[in-house]
């Protein structure tokens, strides 16, 4: 077994480690079983063995050689048995070093510590079981990234899937509540579909019941009684005759709420559930009258539906505008806008019905010459006059819970000065590579762009950019070769900015650069100041939205 074992590691690569020039191990991967303290044991004698006079790329002891390069203030070194090939490990040395600046921007320490196990990964991909594996840098990188492309299908047929089955489920959900209603006109008991949410009335019942248990800290274990639908019960019920809940509803009062008496004995055909909090009234009516509050109660209240509809609409506009803004610009690396579009739509949604016969009061302050269109049940004619927002027929209403888009826009032109965000690219070739200077400059003074990521493609192989001087932040993705220069806003007070960097490569390399944002002032300066009632010309409260994004931005 001795000697199998010898003859196993002859002419293998041993281990793998970034180390310190003191010898300690940054990261280390060992291809053979070795225990921790040998390889730290060898990686502590390596700085002892070189030789300031001599340059060479390798040492060697009894056992085992170093081979090693240097990486400014670290070592990338691989241990390997005596008799194996020098010029193949130079090659996976080499190799090795080409990694590592594929997922650290910086060959410091802590950042070594950070992509430790990327670097683990990317290194099994190169070695396995101490023998060199033939795969470049393109593939390692692929291996490490795991794309798999039945994956991607994957996902798209189950997204596909759960969208169908939402669709399906939105689509019984409205088959259901026209089952209702439809039960309801008739005068007919509504069928029970189960279910959480599902209730149900009995005896012809016009209340809702709320029911709200109460425990004490110190005795969590009490279980509550369970309430029963028929039968005799000692529940409290607001309407029922009684000293307590006529004392109760004039403290009510007293408090400023507002109180609406109705016939409890009168019996209607519907119940309508409450969603607001409950209240604690079995608590208030027993202190008002001398009885103190038991640890754990059961409270049912039986509440009128006329006295709780006005509960809910208590949050949110009923009216409500999204204005969106998206555009495409390509322009050219030397100057020149070659096309840029832009396309703007209103979009508008009630969510009550009696806002239903609305006009929008539309001001458009734009100066670049937008094409305007109504959605074909608009008033053209209105529109055009008095630049108002409404139906043809004005006895009809807007559709309510559904997104209508009632006014788009679109603008497309190859002119400079229209411009939102200039960008300028300058790389130039130098004796190690190219200088690249980026700038950016605002010409819309109004506009505030926001979440900014300028990015610009960079040769793969060449590692991390070296960063000169910088407006903002920026990030390098090793993985897609790319630098992005983000920026968190960009408007009147931060109109222009630059960034220089140097890496190796050719100036074509940089190209083309795409720019992203989003903004919550839109380009074209249109509008929605007022929105009035059809009949009395009242003015109707409402929300508005506004969204200036990217769909395309670059600079070929």
């Amino acid at each position: 077994m001795w000697h199998i074992g010898i003859r196993r590691l002859r002419g293998v690569l041993l281990a793998a480690a970034v180390c310190t020039k003191a010898g300690k191990a940054i990261v280390s991967r060992q291809f053979v079983e070795m225990t921790r303290t040998r390889i730290e044991g060898l990686l502590a004698a390596f700085p002892k063995l070189m030789n300031t006079g001599k340059q060479h790329t390798f040492v060697e002891t009894e056992s085992v050689r170093y081979v090693y390069q240097p990486m400014e203030k670290l070592y990338m070194v691989l241990i390997t048995t005596k008799n194996s090939n020098i010029l193949e490990d130079l090659e996976t040395l080499r190799l090795f070093s080409r990694v590592i600046p594929e997922y650290c921007r910086a060959l410091e320490e802590n950042e070594i510590s950070e992509h430790c196990f990327d670097l683990i990964f990317a290194f099994d991909e190169i070695v396995a079981l101490g023998y060199r594996e033939n795969v470049n840098l393109a593939q390692i990188r692929t291996f490490t990234e795991m794309d798999s492309h039945e994956e991607k299908v994957f996902r798209a047929v189950r997204e596909t899937q759960e969208r169908e089955a939402k669709a399906e489920m939105r689509r019984k959900a409205k088959e259901l509540q026209q089952a209702r209603r439809d039960a309801e006109r008739q005068g007919k008991k509504a069928p029970g579909f189960g279910g959480f949410g599902s209730s149900t009335v009995s005896g012809g019942s016009t209340t809702s019941m709320i029911t709200e248990t109460i425990i004490e800290t110190d005795k969590p274990k009490v279980a509550p009684a369970p309430a029963r639908p028929s039968g005799p019960s000692k529940a409290l019920k607001l309407g029922a005759k009684g000293k307590e809940v006529d004392n109760f509803v004039d403290k009510l009062k007293s408090e400023g709420e507002n109180i609406i008496s109705s016939n409890m004995g009168k019996r209607t055909s519907e119940a309508t559930k409450v969603h607001a909090p409950p209240i604690n009234m079995e608590r208030i009516l027993n202190s008002s009258a001398g009885i103190p509050s038991p640890p754990l109660a059961l409270f049912v209240v039986m509440l009128p539906k006329a006295h709780l509809t006005s509960h809910s609409r208590m949050s949110g506009s009923s009216v409500h505008m999204k204005i969106e803004e998206k555009i495409t610009l390509t322009c050219g690396r030397d100057g020149g806008l070659q096309n840029m579009e832009l396309h703007g739509m209103i979009m508008l949604r009630i969510s009550d019905d009696k806002f239903g016969r609305i006009r929008l009061h539309v001001e458009n302050e734009d100066k670049k010459g937008v094409q305007l269109q109504t959605h074909p049940n608009v008033d053209k004619k209105l529109f055009t006059a008095e630049s108002l927002i409404g139906l043809k027929n004005p006895e009809k209403s807007f559709p309510v819970n559904s997104d209508v888009g009632v006014l788009k826009w679109r603008l497309q032109t190859t002119e400079e000065s229209f411009i939102p965000l200039t960008i300028n690219c300058w790389p130039s070739e130098s004796g190690n590579g190219c200088d690249v200077n980026i700038e950016y400059e605002l010409q819309e003074d109004n506009l505030e762009l926001n979440d900014v990521v300028i990015t610009i493609p960079l040769p793969s192989g060449v590692g991390a950019p070296v960063i000169g001087e910088i407006d903002g932040e920026y990030r390098h993705d090793s993985r897609r070769n790319t630098l992005e220069w983000c920026l968190p806003v960009i408007d009147a007070k931060n109109k222009s900015g630059s960034l220089e960097f140097s890496i190796a490569g050719q100036p074509n390399d940089f190209f083309p650069v795409q720019v992203s944002f989003i903004s919550k002032k839109n380009y074209c300066n249109i509008q929605v100041t007022k929105v009035t009632q059809v009949d009395g010309n009242s003015p109707v409260r409402f929300s508005t939205e506004t969204t200036f994004l990217v769909d395309k931005y670059e600079i070929l």
